[in-house]
Formats: structure tokens, C-alpha cells, sequence
């Protein structure tokens, strides 16, 4: 039996760049989106690239508790150990504390932190079972540093990586590990159109290799946090 990777939010950018770089190394992979039609155009593609693995996407917006029980469902359903799990699911909107619209805040915590945290809760009992696993979590470098524009992301942001700590401490018992990475600019959907040369930025395929790196260490060493910046810093 294969080893299974689930990646929230998958059908783009770091999600993306990670189930491609897991599954070259002989993973099966689970993921979910809210775009139907990506889903499936990604699971065409996978499945013709890696013919002899399993790729299941499923249709959820891990905004929404319940839809990302469902999910949590389905990849139980496939009654296989899950190695690693990478919370990667995230929004970003623009605007400051003082004068983003009401619901803002709102928005970016139950994107980037409650999908996080409850489908971890809904999956970890598979990991602690088989005393073995990798929760990989994808905080940003604005978890660290409030930047201007980024009011309700940085808080959100924030949160992500204190629920990461929380996690790590929770988990050391159980031989899980928990690794929080907190990635600057990333040459993304997120950055459409801003007049920056591509190389300025990392490549998701820079972070799919530094997971891929860290899930390769024995078992008795966990790289905790991970800060990555483009090689010439921050915009």
C-alpha cells in the first residue's frame, strides 16, 4: 500500500506544487477545493502522470465546518494510514484593521485557521493510531510580521501559527510530527497582476521540496518552524 498525503486546497499553486512533488516520490494523495471543474482537471492530470496511484479530490470549502467533515470523511473512507497531512488551505484580503469591511476578519479566520484546526481534529485520530504521522502547517512570514494592508490576514495568520505550537506540544506524545512554515512571497494566483518580475519571487516548487525535505528526517528529529523569503527579502 502506497503512503497518503492530504493537502488542502490543492488544485493551485503550493497545494498543488506539493501533491505533484509527493506523488513523484510514490504517494497517493487526497485533496479538496471549491472549484469542481479544477478538481477534476487536476485529478485528470495527476492520474496520467502517475498512473499506478490513487488521487481522490473532493468538493468543499473548508470555510464551512461541515463540508470539511465531509472531506475528512472521505479520506477516512479509504480505510489508509495517512503519513502527512499539510493544512494549506488560505485566503488573503487586502485591507487594515481601521477600514476593511465588516466581515473581513471573519472570512480569513474561519479560511485560514478553522479549516486548519477541525480537519486536523477530524483527521488525527488515524495519525495517533498508528503512532506516526506529519502535520505540516502553512502559516506565512505575515505570522511573524504585521505588514501594512494586511490587517485580518496578519491576525489570522497569527493565529495559525499559535494553533501550529499548540498542536507540536499536543502531538509529542503521540510520535506525530508538526511542522509550521512560514513562506514570503510566492509566486501565486494571489499576486495576478502586480508589476514584479516572476524571479523575484520563491517558486512553489520551494516549498513542496523543503516539506519533502523535513518529512525525510528520522524519527527522532522534527524541524518545528521553517522562515523562507525570497533571496532579495520582502516587496
Amino acid at each position: 500500500m502506497n503512503k497518503l498525503i492530504v493537502v488542502s486546497g490543492g488544485t493551485k499553486g503550493i497545494g498543488r506544487a506539493i501533491l505533484e512533488k509527493f506523488m513523484s516520490q510514490g504517494y497517493d494523495v487526497a485533496t479538496c477545493a471549491r472549484n469542481t471543474n479544477e478538481l477534476l482537471a487536476l485529478k485528470l492530470e495527476l492520474q496520467s502522470n502517475f498512473p499506478t496511484q490513487k488521487v481522490l479530490v473532493f468538493t468543499a470549502n473548508l470555510a464551512q465546518k461541515s463540508e470539511t467533515k465531509a472531506f475528512a470523511q472521505a479520506v477516512l473512507a479509504l480505510h489508509q494510514p495517512i503519513d502527512v497531512l499539510v493544512n494549506n488551505t488560505g485566503v488573503f484580503l487586502q485591507g487594515s484593521v481601521l477600514t476593511e469591511p465588516d466581515g473581513s476578519l471573519e472570512q480569513q479566520i474561519e479560511t485560514n485557521v478553522y479549516s486548519a484546526y477541525y480537519l486536523t481534529k477530524y483527521l488525527i485520530d488515524n495519525m495517533i493510531e498508528q503512532k506516526n504521522g506529519y502535520v505540516v502547517n502553512i502559516c506565512s512570514i505575515a505570522s511573524l510580521v504585521a505588514y501594512k494592508a494586511s490587517g485580518s490576514y496578519s491576525i489570522s495568520k497569527f493565529a495559525m501559527l499559535g494553533f501550529s505550537k499548540t498542536l507540536r506540544e499536543e502531538l509529542k506524545a503521540h510520535h506525530i510530527k508538526v511542522s509550521s512554515i512560514m513562506p514570503g512571497a510566492v509566486f501565486t494566483d494571489s499576486w495576478a497582476g502586480v508589476p514584479i518580475a516572476q524571479e523575484r519571487f520563491m517558486q512553489t516548487s520551494d516549498i513542496a521540496e523543503i516539506i519533502w525535505t523535513c518529512n525525510q528526517l528520522s524519527p527522532a528529529a522534527v524541524i518545528e518552524e521553517i522562515i523562507m523569503r525570497p533571496m532579495e527579502g520582502d516587496f
